[in-house]
């Protein structure tokens, strides 16, 4: 009966250690696998810990926040290998397997940011470039055209899926509405002073009032009525 038992043990040691080997790979590896352009690179971390610094073109959603897990990633591509990290890589090795039951293919970063920074690798951090003051918003959507403010950031899964329909909607209605781009990563005193709660956020403005609001992904077809419904 000992020997049975060591046996399962010797046996499930076996066979996590070949399940992790499979799973999760080293910093070279991963270093070398994301510069394919078929590839979706996913920090799971917190927003605030993503501003410290990330790796190049990362996109986020914060595992500890499942209901903004859940709904960054539905627009991650399932054809494109989803390569994960959080700190030191326990998060994102539990998203990995969340990921995984929901029919896409994860490989998650051994040992995290931290392991990725020890081997001398490059991060992207948050810049003040971006930032805007409130009276600076307010000239922005002060204007005699109607105005459309686009609350996104370039880490947000479901701002990148509404990029090509908003500039079509640039293109081919410039001249009913202007469209202006609010960066939420950069500007969160902006997003809480105007009430945005989550990106992407779009409002429409007439001659510098709210007139029309909403949140997450939108056809554009739903764009262009609602364009058409305030000139």
């Amino acid at each position: 009966m000992q020997k049975i038992g060591l046996f399962l043990v010797f046996f499930i040691t076996i066979f996590s250690s070949g399940s992790k080997a499979q799973n999760s790979i080293t910093v070279d590896q991963y270093d070398v696998r994301i510069k394919d352009s078929n590839v979706v690179v996913l920090d799971v971390r917190t927003s605030g810990e993503f501003n410290t610094g990330h790796i190049k073109n990362a996109l986020q959603a914060d595992w500890t926040n499942r209901v903004q897990f859940d709904d960054r990633t539905q627009y991650l591509d399932k054809n494109k290998t989803v390569y994960v990290y959080c700190q030191s890589g326990g998060r994102s090795n539990s998203a990995a397997e969340v990921l995984r039951k929901q029919g896409y293919t994860v490989v998650n970063l051994d040992g995290g940011l931290t392991a990725w920074k020890k081997a001398g690798k490059p991060v992207d951090g948050l810049t003040e470039e971006n930032k805007i003051s409130n009276d600076q918003y307010l000239d922005l959507i002060n204007s005699s055209k109607l105005v459309m403010v686009d609350f996104g950031a370039s880490w947000c899964p479901p701002c990148k899926k509404m990029e090509p329909i908003i500039e079509n909607i640039k293109k081919t209605m410039a001249d009913k509405v202007s469209v202006k781009f609010v960066d939420g990563g950069s500007n969160t005193s902006i997003m809480e002073n105007f009430h945005v709660d989550a990106l992407p956020t779009f409002i429409i403005y007439q001659k510098g009032k709210e007139v029309w609001r909403k949140q997450g992904v939108i056809s554009q077809d739903e764009m262009v009525a609602v364009i058409n419904k305030y000139q």
